[in-house]
């Protein structure tokens, strides 16, 4: 459920974030949402972040998933080859 949320900020700082937001194709709502949710969510090396679920579109993730591993063995490859 949304609900609305007044913040006072430099106007210099809201201009600048609503030039970056246009330059992303965001609002500045979902700018702001992201950066709160960034500040409070603490994914452990196992748990995958919803930002990273939220992309990930219908892909469906194992269960057993290694985010770590799974970094580590691509860094492998691309560097020890």
């Amino acid at each position: 459920m949304n609900k609305k949320l007044t913040l006072s900020l430099d106007e210099d700082i809201i201009q600048k974030a609503k030039a970056y937001a246009s330059q992303t194709g965001k609002s500045l709502s979902s700018l702001v949402e992201d950066f709160f949710e960034s500040l409070t969510e603490k994914p452990t090396s196992t748990q995958i972040s919803s930002k990273i679920k939220r992309i990930s579109g219908k892909i469906e993730i194992p269960a057993d998933f290694d985010l770590e591993e799974e970094l580590r063995k691509g860094l492998e490859e691309k560097h020890l080859r």
